[in-house]
């Protein structure tokens, strides 16, 4: 029997689940694009030598805190320096893009860097809808043509066929492993009937996580990609060394958010340990669910926090966003979820 929501199969618990990473080559306050990038590939070399699956660079436009809008760009910048983790993208919002040039940059990264380059793809425009207009980008008929673009995207990749005349160069018989991402039910039935891995962005909107996983896994087709479904969750994590700190630092990802609500982001600001500001951001968090999908505070807190999200959603993988804005303290957070993954794990494969 297949995991499916709330109810976690024998052969799923009794095996490791993955841990990845989410990045956006953040721009914090004081900052430039420039830093963002250097801080991008040196959080991935430390991912790597953390031993996390993947990491992945999500496209945005016209955000002053996000600088991977040339998403295949930073994602080459990221594969040339590291070694084993995969990279790739969380996602290239394909409406944006004509398939073709989508495989011909992705069939490019594939043929530099073979067996490490993840294609994950989202169907929203991921800016407002002013920068939408600008991307040349018909958002509605954008949105209906998603699916044949998925599938167009599919053909490119697969091996020609004898006397084709459009192909993918390079692309063609690359079979770059494609994703679907979103936080709605639609790409969860797309992921299902095309046979693909399904991403779920719970780390800013968790409200249709469980029907799109229920969905996925009910829904799911196999395909020559991919046996049986795979489900990846997005969520934010903090680790730090004791719990007020974790709180501390994510205050930084709190005013982000009020930022994003307000229609006026701006880099990432730091954190906040002044009592009426934080008391202000713990209200208005207790009064929407964009944030509910967080894990925050030290391993031990961590490993409890993460166990019972991979219960509750029956997860294959987890995949973690941290904008935190010191680097250092970044970097150690993701050391301590690393400790708390391992611990997990350990668990599992103890109780098989």
């Amino acid at each position: 029997m297949e995991a499916t929501v709330g109810q976690t199969s024998p052969a799923q618990a009794s095996r490791e689940i993955a841990f990845s990473v989410l990045d956006l080559a953040t721009v914090f306050e004081g900052s430039t694009p420039a830093d963002a990038f250097k801080n991008s590939l040196a959080l991935a070399q430390h991912a790597e030598q953390l031993n996390f699956t993947r990491f992945w660079l999500a496209e945005h436009h016209n955000m002053a805190n996000v600088a991977s809008a040339a998403t295949a760009v930073v994602i080459g910048h990221v594969a040339a320096g590291t070694k084993r983790i995969r990279v790739g993208s969380g996602g290239v919002m394909l409406p944006n893009h004509s398939p073709l040039v989508i495989a011909e940059q992705f069939g490019t990264l594939e043929s530099i860097y073979p067996g490490r380059i993840d294609l994950g793809l989202g169907r929203a425009p991921g800016t407002d809808g002013r920068t939408a207009m600008a991307l040349r980008r018909d958002m509605m008929a954008s949105a209906e043509r998603f699916p044949d673009d998925v599938r167009e995207l599919q053909a490119y990749f697969a091996e020609p066929s004898p006397g084709q005349y459009l192909r993918a160069i390079p692309g063609a018989g690359l079979h770059v492993p494609l994703w679907l991402l979103g936080s709605s039910t639609f790409s969860a039935q797309l992921a299902a009937k095309l046979g693909l891995p399904f991403a779920f962005a719970a780390h800013f909107a968790p409200t249709h996580l469980f029907d799109a996983l229920q969905l996925y896994h009910q829904h799911f087709q196999p395909s020559a990609q991919l046996a049986k479904p795979y489900s990846m969750v997005a969520i934010n994590v903090i680790g730090a060394e004791t719990d007020a700190e974790a709180q501390y630092l994510f205050t930084s990802i709190q005013q982000a958010f009020i930022d994003i609500q307000r229609g006026t982001p701006r880099p990432i600001p730091a954190p906040t340990n002044d009592p009426v500001k934080r008391q202000a951001l713990d209200f208005a968090f207790a009064q929407s669910p964009m944030l509910a999908y967080t894990a925050i505070g030290t391993v031990d807190t961590l490993e409890q926090r993460l166990s019972q999200i991979i219960k509750e959603t029956a997860a294959d993988e987890i995949m973690v966003s941290a904008n935190i804005y010191d680097q250092a303290a970044r970097k150690r957070s993701f050391e301590i979820v690393a400790a708390a993954r391992d611990r997990i794990n350990a668990k599992r494969l103890a109780h098989s």
